[in-house]
This record gives structure tokens, C-alpha cells and sequence, in this order.
């Protein structure tokens, strides 16, 4: 399996289908959003997206499973050799909202190991992409994290919580410390965004707890092939399927853990 081309074509993808939401985002009518749960938004344009990519890839590795966030593909299939994992358009709600802030996320399972991933910044036209071994890429240019090697000058990103708040108290401390120990805390509303610009070296580090696999996939792989490292918030768990997520430019990855270990227990 040539990872490297599929990865090429799965961009190709990406970015033919990210034209369909730029079109899209032009004439949308928030009339026609639904809602899967509390503030949890989904458009025709998110499932229609869906639609495209599953045959698109059904076409590329016909022995893929997938891992979907709407459900076109059928049941999510955790058993294959190959798994797709896919969020059409994660940042929905800046979508609906005309926030210009949103991508297609999609990643590839290969024996439960990550190796091909691709985040398509729908607005910046920035196809972020990463091979297992082979590195990451923005628009086809080498992109690495950051050479930051302390808190007090990088820049974070993170994610709020929009439906479980039970843990919102110990969260706002959280932010309140990061607020006060960096250079800043930013929230873009896509995770699959924030991993990448991580992977770019726009930010040093990221966090947010209750994410799922499609929403982190491709961005973890994109994050390590750029040098970064990717954990659990306090343990160096499964990330993917954790529901929880620090990546970082690895230099201040402790420090991070450690901060956040303060209020996170």
C-alpha cells in the first residue's frame, strides 16, 4: 500500500468537496439546522459532505471500514484491516453561524495504527496532510511545530464545553491559569483546526476534553509527523479514542500536562 499517494489522493478529495461547502456556506439558512442534542448542531451540509466523502474513499480503498460522525456509511466498523475515520465538517456551529472557521477532518486506520490524515481548512483553501513516517504537510510545504521550549511564550488553543458541564468549575480555573501562564488562550471552535494549526507552529499547544475519534484523527497524526507529541491530559493514553486531548510542540508538553494536573484530578 502506497500511504504516501493515498494520502495525495485523499487531499485531491478533500479539496473537491470543501469547494461543495464554500458553495454552500454562500446560500445557507440556519431555518435548516438540526439538532443531534443539546447544542449540538448538524446541517444538510454535514451530511451531504459525508455523503461524498464515503464514496469517494469506497472508491479509493473499497476494503475500508469507517468510523463516521453522521452515520452515512452505516454502523461504525472498528474490525477491518483499513478504517476510515471521518467528521465532514468539523466547527459546524461556525458554520450555521457564518463564522469563517470550519474543516473537513479525515483520517485512515491501518491495524489500529494511525497512517494517513488530512484536515482541509475550508476557508483558507489549507489542505493540512501527514503520512506515518513520512511527515506533514501544508499545501504540499513541510510544516513542523515550534522550537518554543516554554509556556510563559506560547500560544494555546482549546475547546469549551458546549453540553457536559459538570466539569465547567475546574475548567474555568483551568483557563484561567493557562490565561495568566502563556501568551494566550484562543478557542476556533474545530479541534481538527486547532491540531493542525499546532502541526503548522501557529500554536505551541492544545486541549479539550470530550472530543470524539473523528474530531482528533487526522490532526494526531498530523501533530506527530510535525515533531509534536500527543497524549491524554494527564497520561500518555490513547488520545484517539480517549475523549480527551493535550498536543503540543513536545518542548513544553510537561508543562502543560503539569498545569493542568493542578486543577484536573
Amino acid at each position: 500500500m502506497d500511504f504516501t499517494q493515498l494520502s495525495l489522493d485523499l487531499a485531491a478529495l478533500c479539496r473537491s468537496t470543501a469547494q461543495f461547502i464554500r458553495q454552500e456556506a454562500a446560500v445557507f439558512d440556519r431555518a435548516k439546522v438540526e439538532h443531534k442534542g443539546l447544542h449540538d448542531l448538524v446541517s444538510y451540509v454535514d451530511q451531504e459532505t459525508e455523503r461524498r466523502l464515503v464514496t469517494g474513499l469506497r472508491q479509493l480503498l473499497p476494503e475500508a471500514g469507517f468510523i463516521t460522525e453522521e452515520g452515512t456509511a452505516g454502523p461504525d466498523t472498528h474490525t477491518e484491516e483499513f478504517v476510515w475515520i471521518i467528521d465532514p465538517l468539523d466547527g459546524t456551529t461556525n458554520f450555521v453561524h457564518g463564522l469563517p472557521v470550519y474543516a473537513i477532518s479525515v483520517a485512515l486506520l491501518h491495524h489500529n495504527e494511525l497512517v494517513v490524515g488530512v484536515v482541509h481548512e475550508v476557508n483558507r483553501d489549507e489542505s493540512f496532510r501527514a503520512v506515518r513516517g513520512g511527515g506533514a504537510f501544508c499545501n504540499d510545504q513541510p510544516i513542523h511545530v515550534t522550537d518554543v521550549a516554554e509556556l510563559n511564550s506560547s500560544l494555546i488553543a482549546t475547546g469549551f464545553p458546549y453540553k457536559d458541564f459538570g466539569k465547567m468549575e475546574r475548567y474555568l480555573q483551568l483557563l484561567g491559569a493557562f490565561m495568566s501562564r502563556s501568551h494566550g488562550v484562543r478557542r476556533l471552535g474545530s479541534a481538527a483546526v486547532d491540531l493542525a494549526y499546532v502541526a503548522a507552529g501557529r500554536f505551541e499547544a492544545f486541549f479539550e476534553f470530550n472530543l470524539n475519534s473523528y474530531d482528533v484523527a487526522a490532526g494526531i497524526l498530523l501533530v506527530r509527523e510535525a515533531g509534536g507529541q500527543v497524549t491524554q491530559f494527564l497520561q500518555d493514553g490513547d488520545p484517539l479514542f480517549g475523549r480527551e486531548v493535550v498536543a503540543s510542540n513536545r518542548l513544553i508538553h510537561a508543562e502543560v500536562q503539569q498545569t493542568i494536573g493542578e486543577f484536573w484530578q
